[in-house]
């Protein structure tokens, strides 16, 4: 566990020197050999385990400046101003461990140790302690490959979000990418449009406030000035930032600080006497109870600002102020001499620092004080839910170790061997597409797929062409369009029989034609809805018979034409042997043929509802299978056999003299009619799913063709009737077909 006070907000991105200085990987011919430069580091507090958790605290909440140069290596860096909220952190880190050493039922029979190293609110301390955490004091070769995976309880920092930059950052307090936008919208609640801005000089700050900063112009904040300063900036620069908002008209104060740069900003306001400021602070001090127990903390009277929400955990209060474990903790000395001399404020009489050091006379440590009644920061608990932060970031810990450690079901995906660690270690790796989350990855039904998680299987999506859809309801209504359509022609000419034009026309074949036309419309609404066995039987027969019906139909009135040309002949008596009665026989065999082709068809191999499970992963798509592909090219062959025919003959009857170019109408109609379903055979063929069925053949074909032979064929009959109706006559269609024969 890698965690400090706030120089994770200033420094997180050393995190990629660790994983690269200590978790590369390397062949024996070429390893990667991490050497320390200067001294080396040694934890303020250590402790053996079979695992051991690493912590960064700020002990010291800041160091002595330096002056350095190129020519000597720099100093050793002098921590400063010891920060008593970094023992609080650490005693939350202890009792965690404690609690888990002590279960019964989280990671059983192994035992945790620690190492702490103090950062001092550097960036560059922080950055030599983690790599000491990594790779220990020596000289380290690295062979194996993983991650580190720092868990910090206070660094809300927005940038750390940015798992391309930090992949292996975890942390259990809320970013600050919240925080600063809300900070925005309390300030516009208030009405406080022109407003200061303060902020600590690091990533913490800068982020923050810019966060701040762009949220506020959206809600038509102002703000007068931003500015920016840290803890170990020359007084000078902090002078300039007082001045720079006394000479401000803003009274409105947003500070984005952490505790220890608001004490310093804090004391200067009060030595220059500002005071009547509304400040509006994060969560870095305005939840610090220290903070109101300063001299100067008049100054904040009337402060307000965002808060983490509170916490309790039984027991931790209590072992925060026993200093004993603490003590027994494996605590550099020196350093718990400075932590037992500041919290009681007495000196040891062996203590490194004299008298003449310290400048004052303090009374003698007896190492038997008592807390009991004493009032500091570290006896200050109003910070409980970042003591509890740090302890979820250590169960955190554990509770990924117990899982790994027991290969259990929650090992992610899938617990595999690796071939370079002990038998009982595992990788653990994702499942792949159709499986769940378990030990061996456990294939989903063929109807189930995995929902996003992966951990479950859920059913999949039936699609089939419904009436409820966009598509199934406009096929639909241009189905019943032309049924419609096909109705009010049969009613003109029922209406106007004994015209010239309809008695000429083979009125009988005409009724006929519409009657099969009216079918072919009708058996498209077979094809939406969901399929079933009846549904699937019924609309390739109907198909199949209705438009064979609809074929003969016109090519019996192709044919009376041909015959009728003969018939004018001299001599000839062809029409005797191709009457109504003939005409009615050979439409009725030709559709026999094609009943008989469908019952052999539904009595070997009917077609039959499938789960078609292969097209796509996630869904299912209902459709009809053939049954047989005989059957069904025999059906299509033969009505393909009966169109080629009529449109032959009626190319060839073409240019001879009937009523009205009928023949011409015909050879129209069979030319659009074998156009569309030779462009549509191959799309169906090629395509499963709803879409090939509604759009494609089995009904955007039927509808094509079935218009293409409703208006080729009788639209211009009906606009003679209805809108010419002078040429409805048997004189007219005298003299027209005598014109064509001279």
């Amino acid at each position: 566990m890698l965690s400090t006070h706030r120089w994770p907000e200033q420094g997180w991105a050393m995190l990629q020197l660790v994983l690269v200085a200590a978790l590369s990987r390397a062949e024996p011919e070429g390893l990667v050999v991490c050497r320390r430069r200067g001294g080396p580091e040694y934890p303020q507090l250590a402790k053996d385990g079979d695992i051991i958790l690493g912590g960064i605290f700020s002990f010291h909440s800041s160091w002595q400046n330096r002056e350095l140069n190129y020519t000597q290596s720099p100093p050793p860096l002098q921590c400063t101003s010891l920060n008593f909220r970094a023992f609080q952190y650490t005693q939350a880190m202890l009792f965690a461990i404690e609690e888990i050493n002590n279960s019964t039922s989280l990671l059983p029979g192994v035992s945790l140790g620690y190492k702490i190293y103090d950062s001092c609110g550097s960036i560059a301390r922080g950055v030599r302690v983690a790599l000491a955490l990594a790779n220990g004091n020596q000289e380290t070769t690295t062979e194996g490959s993983g991650c580190s995976r720092p868990i910090s309880h206070f660094a809300t920092c927005g940038c750390l979000s940015d798992k391309v930059k930090y992949p292996s950052f975890f942390r259990t307090i809320p970013s600050d990418h919240y925080q600063s936008r809300a900070l925005a919208q309390l300030v516009k609640h208030f009405g406080w449009t022109w407003v200061g801005a303060i902020r600590t000089n690091d990533d913490y700050g800068n982020n923050g406030m810019a966060t701040f900063i762009e949220t506020a112009e959206q809600l038509g904040i102002c703000l007068e000035y931003s500015v920016a300063f840290f803890r170990t900036d020359p007084e000078e620069k902090l002078h300039r930032v007082i001045e720079n908002i006394k000479t401000s008209k803003s009274k409105v104060i947003v500070a984005f600080l952490s505790f220890v740069d608001l004490d310093l900003l804090v004391n200067q306001f009060a030595r220059h006497n500002l005071t009547g400021y509304q400040w509006v602070g994060s969560e870095g001090w305005i939840i610090d109870s220290y903070i109101a127990r300063v001299e100067a903390h008049h100054v904040l009277n009337g402060a307000i600002g965002l808060s983490i929400a509170k916490a309790h955990v039984t027991g931790l209060g209590e072992f925060i102020l026993d200093v004993r474990p603490l003590n027994s903790a494996g605590i550099d000395s020196s350093m718990f001499t400075e932590f037992w001399e500041a919290l009681f404020d007495c000196r040891f009489r062996q203590g490194e620092r004299s008298e003449s050091e310290t400048g004052q006379s303090q009374r003698e440590c007896t190492g038997r004080e008592n807390l009991s009644g004493l009032q500091n920061v570290f006896t200050d608990l109003s910070l409980m839910a970042i003591f509890n932060n740090v302890y979820k970031g250590v169960l955190a810990v554990a509770h990924a170790l117990h899982n790994v450690w027991g290969c259990g079901e929650t090992c992610g995906n899938k617990s595999q061997p690796d071939p370079q660690t002990p038998v009982c270690c595992y990788d653990c790796i994702q499942c792949a597409e159709g499986e769940i989350n378990s030990v061996t990855c456990d294939q989903c039904h063929p109807e189930f797929w995995t929902n996003k998680k992966r951990d479950m299987c859920e059913k999949k999506e039936i699609e089939f062409l419904s009436y409820e859809e966009v598509m199934g309801v406009l096929l639909t209504a241009v189905s019943l369009l032309g049924t419609c359509m096909t109705s009010i022609v049969a009613f003109i000419f029922f209406r106007y029989k004994k015209t010239p034009i309809v008695r000429a026309n083979n009125s009988e074949l005409s009724f006929l034609l519409l009657f099969s036309l009216t079918l072919c419309f009708l058996c498209s609404l077979t094809f939406i809805g969901r399929p079933s066995e009846w549904s699937c039987m019924l609309r390739h027969t109907a198909f199949g018979i209705t438009f064979v019906l609809c074929i003969s139909c016109v090519l019996g009135k192709t044919v009376v034409v041909l015959m009728a040309f003969r018939a004018t002949l001299p001599g000839s008596n062809v029409m005797k042997w191709f009457g109504p009665p003939q005409q009615r026989l050979t439409v009725v065999s030709f559709t026999f043929v094609q009943a008989l082709i469908c019952t052999l068809w539904l009595v070997l191999a009917p077609p039959f509802p499938i789960k078609n499970l292969t097209t796509y992963k996630e869904k299912i798509i209902l459709e009809c299978d053939v049954g047989s592909a005989i059957g069904f090219w025999a059906v299509l062959g033969y009505i393909g056999l009966l169109s080629l025919l009529c449109f032959v003959l009626a190319f060839l009857a073409r240019k001879l003299p009937d009523n009205f170019n009928e023949t011409k109408f015909i050879t129209f109609s069979m030319l659009i009619f074998c156009a569309v379903w030779i462009t549509f055979i191959p799309a169906y063929v090629s395509s499963p799913g709803k879409f090939t069925v509604a759009v494609e053949i089995f009904i955007f074909a039927i509808l094509a063709s079935s218009f293409g032979l409703l208006f080729c064929i009788f639209a211009p009959k009906c606009y003679i009737i209805l809108m010419k109706p002078e040429k409805n006559t048997k004189k007219m269609m005298m003299g027209k077909m005598s014109t064509k024969s001279a």
